[in-house]
Order: structure tokens, then sequence, then C-alpha cells
């Protein structure tokens, strides 16, 4: 037996590279051990509160002992977001190192005690932020309102962005092993295991998010390409009898159309406008200014059921209800530049709607002293809306 097992170590000896344990492709001829065998490289570390961070999306890793519940509250999250987009339960117990994915952007700071300065409670800078990730890049009216000049004021513990590629983030469905997900994206198991924390058994679970680990480009050989003689190369091509014989000459009169005999069409002059960046969303009095921290925007009163439009042309990116299910509407203009409407009622857009400056998107709500609550943001930072609309 131990005679029989030589051969075997000889040419395992001989390999150059990591070995293939499963032996995959060396029957019948297909050979996927090239890709299986793919250098790749480690997980980024964790920020400390557990985060990685992408440009699109963000993860939490797991600590020892940890629970669903416990890294929503580490991180600034509701549990039940969490739960379901990972298709687990609040009390479900995590591996040290497995990966979490995140339905949105974790807020930069957890809420203070006293609660969100926002209305309602309601986080506006990770709204925000989700309304940037999830709305389309081009913006309906481009050059319409610029953040050239802007100085952001950076957030209180702003999440470092990992640099260079982005990971793909894949779902699992139902049939799905951890085996043919590493052979879909010609990664190594073992990789695809560190990378998301998974067990020795390798086992994942229908709905689950796995991170797809990104090659070593350092590490990976350009293969060999044998160098082969096409049939014919060398000799002679014969020249086609028609490349001897000149093409016919052709006499083609330059197109006479009389310029005076050409359509016309009226263009009307353009109407005069406000030169003001945006335009006020509501008719009223301004009773409370910005003040950063305390009142990320502006609060106008107004008449009770008055109309709220748009102040300037952008996407509806967002529409949320605040604690006391009031609804709030978020409008992007450009990449970063977005608009904030609270204390509204009656909606008449929906997400993903276009709209133009001035047209009505809500009523104020019809109440006594009814106010709309304006904020200006430049992507998760607040702005003071006076210069955008004087």
């Amino acid at each position: 037996m131990a005679l029989a097992s030589l051969p075997v170590l000889a040419l395992l000896a001989g390999c150059d590279g990591p070995l293939d344990y499963d032996l995959r492709g060396q029957i019948g001829g297909f050979n996927t051990t090239a890709a299986a065998q793919t250098a790749t490289t480690h997980r980024p570390a964790a920020d400390a509160r557990g985060l990685i961070t992408y440009p699109s999306y963000q993860v939490a890793v797991a600590e020892r002992g940890d629970t669903v519940s416990d890294v929503a509250t580490r991180i600034g999250l509701p549990v039940g977001e969490i739960s379901r987009f990972n298709g687990m339960q609040p009390g479900d117990t995590l591996r040290k190192g497995e990966i979490i994915a995140l339905p949105r952007r974790a807020p930069d700071s957890l809420p203070a005690a006293d609660g969100s300065t926002s209305p309602g409670g309601v986080d506006i800078a990770s709204l925000a932020g989700s309304a940037i990730d999830a709305s389309p890049t081009t913006s309906p009216n481009p050059g319409s309102v610029t953040t050239t000049n802007l100085q952001p004021t950076a957030p209180e513990r702003p999440a470092a962005v990992q640099a260079g590629p982005e990971p793909v983030r894949h779902k699992v469905v139902r049939g799905e092993t951890a085996y043919t997900i590493s052979r879909l994206y010609q990664v190594p198991v073992k990789s695809l295991a560190e990378w998301n924390g998974l067990g020795s058994d390798f086992a994942i679970r229908e709905g689950q998010h796995l991170l797809i680990p990104l090659k070593d480009q350092q590490r990976s050989r350009t293969p060999v390409v044998p160098v082969t003689t096409a049939p014919g190369e060398g000799s002679a091509t014969p020249t086609p009898p028609s490349a001897t014989k000149p093409l016919p000459e052709e006499d083609l009169a330059p197109a006479n159309v009389a310029s005076q005999n050409l359509p016309t069409v009226d263009v009307p002059a353009p109407s005069r406008a406000s030169q003001s960046a945006m335009a006020y969303p509501v008719q009223g009095k301004i009773v409370q200014t910005y003040a950063q921290g305390r009142n990320d925007g502006i609060d106008i009163a107004a008449a009770s059921g008055a109309p709220v439009k748009a102040a300037e042309a952008g996407t509806v990116a967002a529409i949320t209800k605040d604690s006391k299910n009031i609804p709030i509407i978020v409008i992007r203009h450009d990449p970063q530049l977005l608009t904030i409407y609270a204390n509204v009622d009656k909606i008449l857009v929906s997400k993903g709607d276009r709209v133009k400056r001035g047209q009505t998107i809500a009523n104020l709500q019809e109440t006594e002293g009814a106010t709309l609550h304006f904020e200006v943001r430049n992507g998760y930072d607040s702005l003071d809306p006076l210069p955008y609309l004087n």
C-alpha cells in the first residue's frame, strides 16, 4: 500500500502552486484547477465598530459571541431592518468574523441620548446618504445647481472607504453551495469562507449575502500562449483581377438646395425666471433659521394645506416617515445635492419621479400653525438653505 502511494506523492510534490484538494477537472479532460487556485487578497480590516465600507455598500463583521441584535446596536441601524435583509432573526448567534450585509449605510455617529435633532427623530444624514446610493447617477437637469464652491463640513466619525476595486456582493439563492459559488466566480472556496466567516463545513443559507474575494493581481500569472503559424502564412497572396482594372469615374453633380426654400422654426424667447439657485418651496415666513447641530434646515410657517413645491428640478430619491408617521420627501438634484421636505401631507409624487422647479409635490399639513421643515444637503452634510433661496 505504501509503495502504491509513492507515485501519487511524487506527482503532488512536483506541482507548481497550491494543491487542488478536490481534484476537480482531472476526469474527462475538463480542467478548472487554474480557476479554483487563482490567488486572492485578504479581506480588509474592519474599523472600530466592525464596519468595512466600500463606495456602494457597507458590511459589518461580527465579534465572538455577537448576535444580530448586538451588531445592529454597535453600528446604529434598526435590528429588524438588518435581520430582514439577511434572512435572520435578531437573536441568531454569529460566528467570529462572519459578514453581515447592511441594507444602507450606517450613521457616522450613534444617536445621542436625547434623540436626533432632525424632525420626528429621523436620521436625515443617513437618509440623505441612502438617497444618493439608491438614486440614478444621471441628474435630470445637469448644470442647474452646482456644488463646486461648497465647503462641506466633515462628519464626526466618517467611515474610511476602501480604495481599489469593490468586491461583488452575491446573494445566495436556493440550491447554491459555497463550492458552486466559488466555481462561478473562479475563486478558491477557502478564500470565500475566510472573507465571509463561514464555518468549517462551508455551510451557507438562502438569502445570505457573500463577498466575493478580490483577485491578487500581483500573484496572478499570465499564461504562456504558444506561437502557432496560421495555414498559408508566408506565401504570396495573388492579386485579384478586379484590383488591376480601375473603377469608372462618376460625375456626381453637387446638390443644389436653395437656402430660401428651407423651412424656418419660430423659437419663443425664454421667460425671465428667478436668478436664485432654488425657489422657495412654500410661500410663508421663516420662523426658525439654520443652526448647524441644532436645526439642520429652516422652518417656514405657511397657510394650512398650502402647496409644497420642488425647489429645483430633480429626481424623487426617497419618501419616508418620521416617528409621528409624518411623510418626508427627499429630492436629488445632482450626484451630491439634495433637498428635504418634512411635515408634508397628500404627496403627489412617487420615488423615482422626475420633477420640475416649482412643481407641486405635496401639501402642507392641515394643522394650526403648520410649518415646513426644509433642508439642503451636500451628501451627509447639512447646508444653510438661505444662500440658495436668496
